[in-house]
């Protein structure tokens, strides 16, 4: 999300051209009566503000509307369904994926493929990635958008303010500058580069549903490893470096296996999809057979638990205690209103809440908060991380449409 404005007159207009556009986004269609009148600027100064938009590709006006009330009709304001739109780009263990968004964060073009990228070199992978990401600029360009922006979801680490993956082991990626070959891909469009389950949040922030949608949750992400991200306020909790949320290596038993991070008994040992699969009797080579396409080693779970496997629901319900154990610790740290499952974790959630439930009940220093008031699932799935990376680019046209043409888009 943007930083704040300094307060000049610069900035001022900037911040009434982000007022105006924002009450269009969340209300729209709206008079120019009605946007001053949610705003709290004149019409005048609302109509200026208005104009440039217009101009800048990013507003349209539908015509006369007559809103029940006397006078002349004002024309209906909406944003441009040909206009701007963001690029979400994901580099997942065993799949890629893009999407383009336009400002109502409706997905206009998306295309997924499978790629095995866990211990590939990274060069190809970016190969792919930067293929599918101009594959999908082009069909959305085909349909009157104009990209201004990627934003990339990997599952690792990434340096704050850069695009260097500084670690994703289930990748086996180690200071990996994603920049190079995307830009090459898309010259001169601005490039960010964020953690998966960041992006999750935001998507969930954003495009989840929630009635009333949370503005402080933890939001829980796995594929392979397991992620988290938290949002404060409306916005992510990054810490120092870049790196918070990184549940998955949260010690839950001490004395536990060896973890690929160094440390021991970490969550993503009891957990994590392989740790799920070892747990319910599942050998790596049947998981692999068959189930390389994305997401399908956790609908095989989900199959053999619906079917009544026992040992399936054993290890999932021992994947359920962990999370709550792992949670318990969050939950009573930043006391946030929910924790939202998300990714893999979806499909697998009937049989992961009941123990994840009881942990967090059994833990939690608020006696009258019972654990599942806390825990919600997300209706957005493994999609979040894409999602949230395009309505990321969204949000930035949102908060600053002016940047626009200051970045020659």
């Amino acid at each position: 999300m943007a930083a704040p404005l300094p307060n000049t007159q610069q900035a001022m207009r900037r911040r009434n051209l982000s007022l105006v556009l924002h009450a269009v986004a969340a209300h729209g269609p709206l008079s120019r009566a009605a946007v001053a009148a949610r705003i709290g600027l004149t019409r005048a100064a609302v109509s200026t503000l208005v104009d440039e938009l217009a101009r800048d590709g990013l507003l349209v006006e539908l015509g006369p509307s007559r809103p029940g009330t006397v006078g002349r009709p004002g024309s209906a304001l909406q944003l441009n369904e040909r206009g701007p739109a963001g690029l979400g780009a994901e580099i997942g263990v065993d799949h890629l994926a893009v999407c383009a968004m336009d400002l109502g964060r409706r997905v206009r073009v998306r295309a997924q493929v499978e790629s095995a990228n866990r211990d590939g070199a990274p060069g190809p992978v970016l190969g792919r990635l930067a293929e599918l990401v101009r594959r999908v600029a082009a069909e959305a360009e085909g349909e009157g958008l104009r990209p201004v922006g990627l934003a990339v979801a990997v599952p690792g680490l990434v340096a704050r303010e850069s695009c260097v993956v500084v670690r994703a082991p289930n990748l086996g990626w180690e200071g990996v500058d994603v920049g190079p070959a995307l830009r090459e891909a898309l010259p001169g469009l601005p490039l960010t580069v964020d953690n998966e389950a960041n992006l999750g949040a935001l998507a969930e922030l954003w495009l989840g549903g929630h009635d009333p949608a949370p503005r402080d949750f933890v939001h829980v992400s796995a594929e392979i490893g397991i992620g988290a991200a938290v949002v404060i306020d409306g916005r992510l909790l990054r810490g120092t470096h870049g790196f918070a949320g990184e549940l998955g290596h949260v010690p839950v038993r001490p004395e536990g296996p060896e973890c690929v991070c160094g440390g021991r008994g970490c969550l993503e040992q009891y957990a994590g999809e392989e740790a799920v699969l070892r747990a319910g009797g599942i050998p790596a080579e049947q998981a692999a057979d068959g189930h390389r396409a994305p997401g399908s080693r956790i609908a095989l779970l989900a199959r053999r638990a619906a079917d009544g496997d026992q040992k399936v629901r054993r290890a999932l319900r021992g994947a359920g205690a962990a999370l709550g154990i792992a949670l318990a610790g969050t939950v009573n740290l930043l006391d946030p209103q929910k924790v939202v499952l998300g990714g893999a974790l979806t499909p697998l959630a009937p049989w992961l809440l009941p123990a994840l439930e009881r942990e967090l009940a059994q833990r939690l220093t608020d006696p009258a908060r019972p654990g599942q008031d806390v825990v919600t699932v997300s209706r957005l799935g493994s999609d979040g991380p894409v999602l949230g990376a395009a309505g990321s680019v969204v949000q930035g046209v949102l908060d600053d449409p002016a940047a626009l043409r200051e970045d020659g888009a």
